[in-house]
């Protein structure tokens, strides 16, 4: 053995070679992160430039902005309290006619489209997926269902199946595909391998390794992002309505087309308590499916 080698294998050469590799380490994790620093400043810049993002502009704006919000609220007084709201909600029966068709085609959307997007996520999943090429078309199919904005699904399912709920849920429905089964897929590359190995240790088929294996630990985050999608479902509801596909959303846009502002205000508070409701409630559903369920506080 030479003195080198000696002087290496001897614990205070060890110290000083795994020092040494330690600063090429902090060394290199320096460079990539004044990189990274500085392609994100970039970034910054050019998409200011491009949007011509001017600081000046958005502050002159900001008082025609609380214009717009005021006109939404019509005057109300403490002495006519109860009649001036009765009417701005002078037409609550229909709006609540609208909201129930937007809530349903949501939830009808929000169900097909995570069952599919689930199903898809398996096979779209790396450690999953038992062939390459179908774990690589199965993520291009799901991309181009995510990518492609429901309110132009919404426009090509109006022009094949006319006006209506059906297009807005068709449209919805293959947007929360993509969505799901991009999500679903994530959760289901981080599960631990064990349980799989186990399973096929056992002689167990694919689809055994799915059911026993991969379902117990994911379904959380399954109902978790089930639930939040279904929040989002409900705005995409509104949004599609805009293009003639029903709900709340074709009231909303009516109103604000005819320069109603104040039938626009009450139809969007409205949507808002109804998100937040719904947040709520599956807040407390999501809790008690985990052993939570402690809500009193």
């Amino acid at each position: 053995m030479t003195a080198a080698s000696a002087a290496l294998a001897s614990p205070r050469g060890s110290a000083a070679r795994f020092e040494s590799e330690y600063a090429v380490y902090r060394r290199r994790k320096k460079f990539y992160a004044v990189l990274f620093g500085a392609a994100f400043i970039a970034c910054v810049v050019a998409a200011g430039i491009t949007a011509r993002f001017d600081l000046v502009t958005l502050i002159q704006g900001l008082p025609r902005t609380t214009e717009f919000l005021i006109k939404l609220v019509p005057p109300i007084s403490a002495a006519t309290f109860t009649h001036d709201v009765a009417e701005w909600y002078w037409d609550i029966g229909r709006w609540l006619n609208s909201l129930l068709n937007t809530l349903l085609m949501a939830y009808l959307a929000t169900v097909l489209g995570t069952t599919i997007g689930g199903f898809l996520s398996f096979f779209a999943a790396r450690n999953l997926a038992r062939h390459y090429l179908i774990y690589w078309l199965m993520r291009r199919v799901l991309e181009i269902a995510r990518t492609v904005p429901d309110i132009v699904w919404a426009l090509l399912f109006i022009i094949a199946f006319g006006i209506g709920p059906l297009a807005g849920i068709l449209a919805i429905t293959v947007h929360t595909i993509g969505a799901q089964g991009k999500l679903f897929a994530e959760v289901n590359e981080n599960v631990s391998s064990l349980p799989i190995d186990g399973i096929r240790a056992a002689g167990g088929t694919w689809f055994e390794e799915i059911r026993f294996a991969v379902l117990p630990q994911v379904l959380p985050n399954y109902m978790s992002y089930t639930f939040w999608r279904l929040e989002l479902n409900v705005r995409s509801a509104t949004i599609v309505g805009f293009v003639g596909a029903g709900g709340i959303g074709h009231d909303l846009f009516t109103s604000v087309q005819l320069l109603y502002f104040s039938d626009a205000g009450a139809i969007l508070l409205i949507i808002v308590g109804t998100i937040v409701i719904i947040d709520m409630l599956s807040e407390k559903f999501r809790h008690s499916a985990i052993g939570k369920a402690s809500f009193a506080r």
